[in-house]
């Protein structure tokens, strides 16, 4: 724990060039909310507390961010200063304050601790120096010394050449915060109370300025429009990419590449292009992706290859398995070794033991399926009643033929057969062959209708 460290974090803003009824701090990078990460990067530096500031769509941001902080509303939005002003019934006398925003989602915890050590009781800084500073906040340096932050609606045209700017990222002693802030005016082109006016009375009581520069651009950049979300999107994904291959991951096109959660893997995995992972994904060793896949939730085993442009969510995959193409698993399908599941199947709440097949355009729900048992193309396990979902129960060695539907609940016992075409809707006993279907009718001289010719007349 960062002894007496507090962080409060600015998450107020509406956002209004994001043109979206999302507060802006919920628009996601990685598939998690921006104030989301800022929060989970807050709770690594193990502060005494985390304060965050929260005011135009407040209610959707406390329903999506289930987190243990505290939750302060801001009701009117008046400056960064105001914001921060908000927290102080949160904040002690002393030790000091990290001020966070929920708009800069790849701050990252090591240039935080590097801002922490250098500031110690005084003032922490965090500066950047991009390659376009035009509407930030400039440093003003006298020497080497920072004497105050000006920004750029308020700035002449010496301190707008300044290429230094404010990230907005502070590190503040307490026992001189609530002084400070309650010094703060709004006199200036915006009207509000800027937080980074403290600098110069930091100065003023003889209390020195840290800065330290971020290592790259990216990490302390704010979200203030979709363009700006989708670049932040790409150096987030281009840095996952990049870390995958080094640990061994054999990405086709790592700019075809998305991971929103977790991605856990053994050695020689291959993953093809414009794959997307969700939540928490385990690959095993040898395992393939094929292109345009979308993987949620899903262990995968061992040696098993996932065909182009199959879902899957909330499922389990034993080793040496096929899946795809055009395949889905949904929650709790399981699959044993090396099963077989093809184009256009569907499995839901399904257990398949090892060896099963089900290799076209079938629907297996709710069932337990045994071992070396193979369902022909066409079959649906009818699980649903309209109220309430029955389960199906498939043997081992068990052959259903094509186009069967079984009516559950219903039993099909090991060895058996089904014959093509059957609506099965009793148990099957071991080792039988099982037909339910009509028998076939043919009618000598029918003759089909014909639509009568209009243009006859």
């Amino acid at each position: 724990m960062n002894t007496n460290l507090h962080i409060v974090i600015l998450a107020a803003g509406k956002g209004t060039r994001m043109y979206s009824k999302l507060p802006k701090v919920l628009h996601q990078i990685g598939g998690q909310p921006m104030v989301e990460r800022v929060i989970d990067t807050a709770q690594s530096l193990n502060p005494e507390s985390i304060s965050v500031i929260i005011g135009h769509g407040k209610e959707m941001v406390l329903e999506q961010v289930k987190r243990d902080v505290n939750w302060v509303e801001q009701t009117e939005q008046l400056g960064t200063g105001h914001a921060v002003k908000m927290a102080l019934p949160h904040l002690p006398a002393d030790g000091r304050t990290l001020v966070l925003y929920g708009d800069v989602p790849l701050i990252d915890q090591e240039t935080l601790q590097a801002l922490l050590d250098a500031a110690g009781n005084e003032v922490g800084l965090l500066t950047d120096v991009p390659a376009d500073p035009t509407g930030l906040g400039r440093i003003i340096r006298e020497g080497e010394k920072v004497v105050a932050i000006v920004e750029e609606k308020d700035a002449d045209a010496a301190q707008k050449a300044v290429r230094e700017i404010n990230t907005g990222i502070l590190v503040l002693p307490n026992a001189k915060l609530e002084g400070w802030l309650n010094s703060l005016s709004s006199n200036n082109a915006q009207g509000e109370y800027y937080l980074t006016d403290l600098i110069a009375l930091a100065n003023n009581d003889g209390i020195a300025v840290h800065p330290v520069q971020v290592a790259a651009s990216y990490m302390a950049a704010g979200v203030n429009n979709k363009l700006q979300l989708a670049e932040l999107e790409r150096i987030f994904q281009g840095n996952q990419a990049e870390a995958l291959l080094k640990a061994g991951v054999t990405l086709r096109d790592p700019a075809r590449f998305d991971l929103r959660g977790k991605l856990q893997h053994g050695q020689d995995v291959i993953i093809d292009v414009n794959c997307v992972f969700e939540g928490n994904v385990v690959l095993g060793d040898n395992v393939e992706i094929g292109a345009n896949c979308v993987i949620k939730n899903a262990t995968i085993a061992d040696g098993t290859v996932i065909q182009p442009f199959s879902h899957l969510e909330g499922c389990e995959v034993g080793k040496n398995a096929a899946i795809g193409p055009f395949a889905r698993l949904r929650p709790n399908a399981r699959l044993s070794d090396e099963v077989h599941v093809g184009n256009f199947v569907e499995v839901k709440n399904t257990v398949m033991g090892v060896g099963s097949k089900a290799n076209h355009l079938t629907y297996l729900g709710d069932a337990e399926i045994g071992s070396k048992t193979n369902i022909g193309a066409g079959t649906i396990t009818c699980n649903y009643d309209g109220v309430n979902k029955h389960k199906t129960v498939i043997g081992d060695n068990v052959f259903i033929g094509s186009g069967c539907m079984i009516v559950a609940p219903v039993s099909i016992s090991r060895g058996a057969t089904t014959g093509a075409g059957s609506v099965i809707t009793k148990d099957c006993p071991e080792d039988t062959l099982v037909l339910a279907r009509a028998r076939q009718t043919i009618i000598e001289g029918w003759i089909r209708p014909k639509k009568e010719d209009k243009n006859k007349a």
